[in-house]
């Protein structure tokens, strides 16, 4: 899915130990980025709606 693959993209841009945050639209981000972190070694600190948009704040772990 295009948003894993831009989350992916973005993470590898910071430092290893900081947070990312992914201001998204797409639902199936609810199931898609928490799979995509577990399988990554990364950390979602946080998910929460924001009206229709769906704010991510996720740690770079590896």
């Amino acid at each position: 899915p295009m948003p894993v693959l831009k989350l992916k993209k973005e993470i590898q841009k910071i430092d290893v130990g900081q947070v990312l945050k992914v201001i998204a639209t797409d639902v199936g981000t609810k199931k898609d980025f928490p799979s995509w972190a577990e399988r990554t070694g990364n950390e979602v600190l946080e998910m929460r709606e924001e009206g229709d948009k769906i704010v991510w704040l996720i740690k770079r772990n590896k």
